[in-house]
């Protein structure tokens, strides 16, 4: 057996504000949109992935979604400009990552990071 892909669902009355988000603010392709349910999808490589944590590192609360991102100042400035403000970083991890977390329109609490 293989599993080709990990895909959270997350739960949300608010699909025009999480479109706007991920797709307009962050950049996301919208892949899917059934009027009930929308699918973003990022470009390059990936494979599936799931994490079960009981913190989120350095004492955090763990982040519902972790996106790894480019370039890390873009992505702040974005959503700085948009009115979101980080509720922990930008820092620089021991563990040689440097990240921000923020929460997206439906309270999520994102991880936004990229390898040092």
């Amino acid at each position: 057996m293989k599993i080709n892909r990990i895909v959270p669902n997350i739960a949300t009355e608010q699909l025009a504000a999480m479109k706007a988000f991920y797709g307009e603010l962050l950049g996301l392709t919208l892949a899917m949109d059934h009027g009930w349910i929308l699918t973003f999808v990022g470009a390059g490589q990936s494979c599936p992935q799931v994490s079960f944590a009981v913190e989120g590192g350095s004492g955090t609360p763990v982040p519902e979604l972790s996106l790894e991102v480019d370039d890390l100042g873009e992505v702040l400035q974005r959503l700085e400009r948009a009115g979101y403000a980080p509720e922990y970083g930008p820092v620089t991890e021991p563990w040689g990552v440097r990240r921000f977390f923020v929460r997206d329109p439906g309270g999520r609490l994102l991880n936004f990071l990229e390898h040092a």
